[in-house]
């Protein structure tokens, strides 16, 4: 029984490995592991921390491509591999343009798709984009969904979706402490932030690029100039242009360190010993609310409803002004910081790679029993 699990960026390597070492251990299961590339170097940093190795790497990455270069060059370059393979199921996450193409090629193969972390959604296309295109999409051609919440198992009903297909597992990316978290970890940066309230930033939205990012870093800016114990780490994306603005507006602010981005390790240690998180990140919504830290979503909306409802997290919306009095009101109000730093996670219990596993070795086994007994079956003719 073959799996095929296809990923190409950072954080779906987060959240996939646990599921590839869970499935694995099951030694019933072939698992056979395609990076597209999609991010380089920091792919390769998880996969090296999990130490997992890869059967494929599609290594699509040019510089300047397009979302429809990615697409095309994903698609010509796994049909061979999937044809090769013939797996019995390729595994996908979330709402990456890899599984967009990954998903779509196994269809155009007649081969089953399963979805990991399916059923978010804002039902706006352009928020996130293209994220929220992606995802839709895979689920409208997946066999297996795994849901990481109830919310996200109504979405799907709604859309018609076969309830005997949804299955509510958690999130995987609660499964990653166990690997992560040390009690004893240290770093340079943290040293530099020793005895300050320090603020973890995290920032790289395709819809935020522009003037709502400069709105995002003029009000941590005015954070900084007007709370002397808060410093600021902000561990920025590979993105040229979130770069470029970030270093405009950062330059000379002494209590603001731009880091390139942390090792996974690194990211959820600093997280465990941050005071609070800004982010417009999906997976950091998830992340953060098992550590106690209060999250400020950098965004208009978020197909992660389950954290603003569990009170773990809120929306800031992307004017400065708006920014600024969410930092300031969990900065100078001791029981709002408390109410959200307390709050129970609402995205899983750190078990959900062991029921998508189990899911999946019944599906396939429950394949196997069907085709031989079509094997079996005596002609008609």
């Amino acid at each position: 029984m073959k799996v095929l699990v296809v990923f190409g960026t950072r954080p779906e390597a987060i959240k996939m490995c646990p599921l590839i070492i869970q499935m694995k251990k099951t030694q019933k299961i072939e698992c056979c592991v395609c990076l597209t590339g999609q991010h380089r170097e920091m792919l390769q940093q998880v996969m090296d921390i999990f130490r997992l190795q890869t059967q494929y790497n599609l290594d699509i990455m040019k510089t300047n491509q397009t979302l429809s270069m990615i697409t095309i060059s994903i698609i010509e370059r796994i049909e061979n591999i999937i044809e090769f393979e013939n797996p019995d199921l390729v595994l996908v996450h979330g709402d990456t343009s890899t599984s967009f193409a990954a998903s779509l090629a196994a269809f155009y193969q007649s081969v089953p798709v399963g979805h990991v972390e399916s059923g978010l959604r804002t039902y706006n296309l352009k928020s996130p984009f293209p994220e929220e295109f992606n995802r839709q999409a895979v689920d409208l051609i997946s066999e297996l969904y795994f849901a990481p919440t109830e919310s996200a198992r109504q979405n799907l009903l709604r859309e018609g979706k076969d309830a005997s297909k949804i299955f509510v597992t958690g999130n995987t990316v609660i499964d990653v402490f166990p690997f992560t978290i040390k009690s004893d970890y240290q770093n340079d940066l943290l040293k530099w932030a020793e005895g300050s309230r320090m603020i973890l930033l995290t920032t790289h939205r395709r819809e935020n690029i522009g003037e709502p990012m400069e709105h995002i870093f003029h009000a941590v800016k005015n954070i900084i100039e007007d709370f002397p114990d808060v410093k600021v780490i902000y561990p920025i994306h590979k993105n040229p242009k979130v770069r470029k603005i970030a270093n405009e507006i950062f330059q000379n602010v002494e209590r603001i360190q731009i880091t390139e981005p942390f090792d996974v390790v690194a990211f959820h240690n600093v997280m465990s010993q941050s005071y609070l998180i800004l982010t417009d990140s999906g997976g950091v919504q998830e992340e953060a609310p098992s550590l106690g830290k209060p999250v400020l979503v950098l965004r208009n909306t978020t197909e992660r409803p389950e954290g603003i409802a569990a009170g773990t997290s809120k929306l800031t919306g992307i004017s400065e002004t708006d920014i600024y009095q969410q930092i300031r009101k969990l900065l100078i109000d001791k029981n709002a910081y408390e109410r959200m730093s307390s709050a129970v996670n609402p995205y899983g219990d750190g078990h959900a790679s062991e029921r998508i596993t189990e899911i999946i070795l019944q599906y396939l086994l429950d394949k196997e029993v069907e085709n031989a007994e079509g094997v079996n079956c005596p002609s008609n003719i």
